[in-house]
């Protein structure tokens, strides 16, 4: 598929690959918007005319001005999505912003679970009409599997068809609405929000079928997320052709209804997207469909790997193992995440069967997501052009605008929303167990001064009756402050086992809120002897602490600030280079403390899900040959008293 920066270029081929990695989402959404409008409802053109108005008026004020103009001008360095948000607001030391970042997350991660089998379903069971009795979960349970299991290998190779896949089938879809709205042209009516006022405010419980109206823009968040792969450019190019295609075929198959179905119901199994075709063209169609809700599921999916991958950058993830199965930039694959995604999929599959029971329970958790962002979107305005009144009039607008959204989804809860719903509580409550234990421990992690410790240590170093626990000895340090250095290490050199070694590395890891940034700074603290380092880089970059260090340490001792000789002549005259050992402090909390009741929740949660969570010398790149763990305690609270009576 290219460099990324061959893809962000405006290009044709930019383009082409646009289609196939960015608007999979929402491109596939005819497949079941106008059915999920017009269930169970006599055709009526105060329906029909309500319902496509409102469609097309939510992809012009929703998707096309907040997240194609809006949301990308409000990239971080080129990326996009919650956490790109998060991380250009957070640095104005706005703590709330964190709560909606919380939320965005986990409802992105809950959607997960149900746009694929959505998707795949409602494109497969158009085999319905060709054979009648075909049991259609099973075909969708098989091809989800091969998804998921196909994620392992990397898609590098496929990629390069997903974009001319994608544009076959928007020229398809587009030329089937097209060719009715050339038939019946009358439907261009609809243009007029009038009749979209006229669905919710006098049509018979017109203002719930808002809930199904929504499903059009589904995509608009994941579009913004993946602003990263493409760039601006190439995403806004490739809307203007993706959105004429949308319309067309929302607006053909309303041209379709009025003319067929006026007065009528739709019948059990029949599927509008499908009836427009000519019955020559039906298995052609269903193929395409099929193989465009693929790369749909494989973009969301992709999607996911990025989300979560950036979480744990951030410090607001569980470690877990993150693979790069090819060449390709920025391509990730969370076997963990991966094999979760898969049993969620088949099990909301195996609960609701087909893609009409779906539409029932989709779309709740991703207006919440379009709520948080709307939130942070219109302070990331207030602050970038210093005036209030912007932040204020977007904040305003899009809360009320996506606030009618969400109410008119709110019947969805009782009709399978709550499986998203549910989902959603239970990622974000992970995710805000972890900002706070970590807010627990950075408030209560001590730092000392390292200029009255350096006596101690050169003592340390000179006392030769201690075994020497290895030439050099690196620590990774909380601090980000070279004259500072947390109690905890100084407890581990000299309290729990003294540890000489010839020199002292202490280690900070800073990670950047911007993407791709590599780069260190080394403070001599003792000449040869002693050095704090920083280490920064992107949230984006991969973990690889202990190349990146050995990296640094070539640099030093090419410009002869430190020597990498070992100290034992009889190892040193075969050119054998000094010993390096990492350790590693794990804190834990004091049985000497007093905790509130929720810090003491905290902490309780906090120690279940680090059981699942990756080691941390794997997370940080670290070769297990050279790595030692230590717990070490911390007092996160006022120190309980005994009040013990001494007895004489």
């Amino acid at each position: 598929m290219g460099s990324a920066s061959q893809i962000h270029k405006p290009s044709v081929a930019g383009l082409l690959i646009t289609l196939g990695i960015i608007f999979g989402d929402i491109g596939t959404s005819p497949l079941y918007v106008m059915q999920a409008i017009t269930k169970g409802k006599p055709i009526s053109p105060e329906l029909v005319l309500g319902g496509v108005s409102c469609v097309f008026w939510t992809l012009i004020i929703l998707t096309t001005i907040k997240y194609i103009y809006l949301a990308l001008n409000a990239d971080n360095n080129g990326e996009g999505g919650i956490f790109a948000l998060y991380a250009l607001v957070r640095r104005y030391n706005a703590k709330w912003v964190i709560y909606p970042a919380i939320i965005g997350c986990a409802t992105l991660i809950a959607d997960g679970f149900i746009t694929p089998p959505i998707s795949i379903s409602s494109a497969v069971e158009g085999l319905n009409i060709l054979y009648p009795n075909i049991k259609t979960v099973p075909i969708v349970i098989g091809i989800i599997i091969a998804i998921f299991t196909f994620q392992q290998v990397g898609t590098q190779t496929v990629g390069t068809t997903f974009g001319p896949i994608m544009l076959v089938w928007f020229l398809m879809i587009g030329a089937l609405g097209f060719w009715q709205i050339q038939l019946h042209p009358e439907i261009l009516r609809a243009l007029n929000p009038k009749h979209a006022f006229d669905l919710l405010v006098h049509y018979p419980q017109g203002f719930w079928l808002l809930g199904a109206v929504f499903l059009c823009t589904t995509g608009g968040e994941a579009l913004y997320s993946d602003l990263g792969h493409c760039g601006k450019f190439n995403i806004r190019i490739s809307w203007s052709f993706v959105l004429f295609c949308l319309i067309f075929s929302y607006f053909g198959q309303a041209a379709w209804l009025l003319a067929n179905m006026n007065g009528q119901s739709l019948a059990p199994g029949q599927r509008i997207f499908y009836d427009l075709m000519p019955a020559w063209f039906l298995p052609m169609g269903i193929v395409i469909s099929t193989a465009a809700t693929i790369i749909a599921s494989q973009a969301l999916i992709s999607g996911v790997f990025t989300l979560v991958n950036e979480a744990m950058k951030l410090h607001l993830w569980f470690r877990t193992r993150v693979n790069y199965p090819s060449q390709l930039k920025g391509q990730i694959y969370i076997p963990s995440i991966n094999w979760f995604l898969m049993i969620g999929c088949i099990t909301v599959q195996l609960i609701f069967q087909t893609s009409e029971n779906m539409e029932a329970a989709y779309g709740l958790a991703i207006i919440i997501n379009m709520l948080m962002t709307t939130m942070l979107l219109s302070y990331y305005y207030k602050i970038r052009f210093h005036k209030t009144w912007l932040g204020l009039t977007l904040l305003f607008f899009y809360l009320c605008f996506e606030t009618i959204f969400l109410i008119s989804n709110a019947d969805k809860l009782a009709h399978g929303g709550w499986f998203t719903l549910t989902l959603t509580l239970i990622f974000a409550t992970m995710v805000f167990v972890l900002y706070n234990a970590q807010k627990i421990r950075d408030k209560h992690t001590r730092f000392v001064e390292i200029k009255d410790y350096i006596p101690i240590l050169k003592d340390l170093q000179d006392d030769t009756s201690i075994p020497k626990e290895a030439s050099h000895l690196v620590y990774l340090s909380m601090s980000d402050n070279k004259s500072l250095i947390d109690s905890n290490i100084m407890y581990s050199i000299l309290r729990k086992k003294p540890k000489r070694a010839d020199v002292y590395w202490f280690v900070h890891v800073q990670i950047l809120d911007e993407p791709f940034t590599k780069s260190f700074h080394v403070d001599t603290i003792v000449p040869k002897e002693v050095f704090f380092v920083q280490l920064r880089f992107g949230y984006k970059v991969e973990h690889r602490v202990n190349s990146m260090f050995r990296e640094i340490v070539e640099q030093m001792v090419a410009s002869g600030e430190v020597s990498v000789q070992s100290p034992y002549p009889s190892i040193r005259k075969y050119n054998i280079n000094a010993d390096f050992k990492f350790i590693l402090l794990h804190t834990r909390v004091s049985a000497d403390t007093e905790l509130s009741g929720f810090e003491q929740w905290v902490v309780r949660t906090y120690r279940m899900i680090k059981k699942i969570s990756l080691p941390a010398m794997d997370d940080f790149g670290l070769e297990m040959s050279n790595v030692e763990e230590e717990i070490v305690p911390i007092l996160v609270g006022p120190k309980a008293e005994m009040h013990l009576k001494r007895e004489r």
